[in-house]
C-alpha cells in the first residue's frame, strides 16, 4: 500500500499501500524460470524492456522520505536509493538506469508493462500477484491514522475512540484496507483518489482522520499540515505485516534475478541502513489497540 508523503494515483478499484525493519523472507518472488536459472543475471543476459538499460517506473509527484524533490533520477529517499541499489546488485551503473512515471493504479493492473519494474510502495497482496509479479519484499511497514490538532480524533487512544467518527483513506490501498478490516468504523470510510485529496479533505474539516502509511504520516504532519497530528500507528497485520516489493509484469522474466538482488540487499545490511538513512523518525508513533 502510501507515502512520507502523498502519491499520485488514479481511480480504480483494487487494494493497497503501509514498523520499520528490513523484511526478513521472500514472500511474494515469483518462481517463474529465466536468467536467474542459469545464474545469468547480469546485464548481458537480462531480456530487459531496452537492452543494456534498467527502465524504471514510478508514480508523479513523489514525495520524501521516498524520493526527494519529485526527481527519482538523484538518488535521495529510500525508495530511489534501493532502486540504484538493485540495479548496482544487477551490474547496472547509475547512468544504466532510465526511469519512467506510471500511475500506481495503472501499474497494479494485468497487462504489458513499458518498465523492467515499478518501485511505488506497492503492497504485496494474494489478490495482487495475480496480476503481476513481485520481488522479495524490500520493507516492512505500518499504518498510521493522522489529524490536525483538536479535531474529533486529537487525543484518541484507541481503535475504539476511533470508530464512531469520520475516517478515510486513498483508494486502492492497503489504507483502506487497513481502515475498513482494522479499525471498522460505524460509518462507511470516505475514500479520495489520491492522498492530495484525503489531506485537502481533511484540513478543510470534512474528515476527522485519515489513514496513510506510517513513514507518509511523519512527512504529512511535519511538512506539510500546520497542525498536523499522528494519532497513532496500527499494528501490522498477518504474521509477517505489510511488505512492500518491486512490481513487474506477470511472469517477468526478470522476477527472480530481481529478487536475488533484494534478497542480496537484505543480508549485506544495505537495505537496513538505507531504511536508518530515510526512515529512522518511524518508529516513534504509540500503537493503537
Amino acid at each position: 500500500m502510501r507515502r512520507l508523503a502523498p502519491l499520485i494515483v488514479l481511480a480504480a478499484a483494487a487494494l493497497a499501500a503501509s514498523a520499520c525493519a528490513p523484511a526478513d523472507d521472500s514472500t511474494g518472488a515469483s518462481a517463474a524460470s529465466g536468467p536467474a536459472a542459469s545464474g545469468a543475471c547480469t546485464p548481458e543476459a537480462l531480456p530487459t524492456l531496452e537492452p543494456g538499460t534498467l527502465t524504471i517506473a514510478t508514480d508523479q509527484p513523489v514525495y520524501e522520505p521516498w524520493m526527494v524533490d519529485d526527481t527519482p533520477e538523484n538518488g535521495q529517499g529510500f525508495e530511489s536509493a534501493v532502486a540504484y541499489a538493485v540495479a548496482d546488485q544487477l551490474g547496472y551503473g547509475k547512468d544504466d538506469v532510465t526511469w519512467t512515471r506510471v500511475p500506481f493504479n495503472a501499474a497494479i493492473q494485468p497487462g504489458e508493462r513499458p518498465f523492467d519494474f515499478d518501485i511505488n510502495q506497492f503492497s504485496i497482496t494474494p489478490e495482487r500477484e495475480q496480476a503481476v509479479d513481485f520481488s522479495s519484499p524490500y520493507y516492512r511497514v505500518a499504518q498510521a491514522v493522522i489529524t490536525t490538532a483538536g479535531s474529533p480524533a486529537d487525543g484518541a487512544t484507541g481503535l475504539a475512540d476511533l470508530r464512531g467518527l469520520r475516517l478515510g483513506a486513498q483508494v486502492a490501498t492497503t489504507s483502506l484496507d487497513v481502515l475498513t478490516g482494522i479499525i471498522a468504523p460505524d460509518s462507511d470510510p470516505v475514500v479520495f483518489n489520491t492522498n492530495d485529496d484525503a489531506k485537502l479533505a481533511l484540513q478543510n474539516g470534512q474528515v476527522d482522520a485519515i489513514v496513510v502509511d506510517l513513514p507518509t504520516a511523519f512527512y504529512i504532519t511535519a511538512a506539510e499540515l500546520d497542525d498536523g497530528v499522528i494519532v497513532g500507528q496500527l499494528e501490522p497485520s498477518g504474521d509477517s505485516g505489510d511488505e512492500f516489493g518491486l512490481l513487474l509484469e506477470k511472469d517477468s522474466p526478470l522476477t527472480d534475478c530481481v529478487s536475488e538482488a533484494v534478497d542480496a540487499l537484505r543480508e549485506d545490511g544495505t537495505l537496513g541502513e538505507l531504511e536508518q538513512q530515510w526512515l529512522s523518525d518511524v518508529a516513534d508513533a504509540p500503537v493503537l489497540s
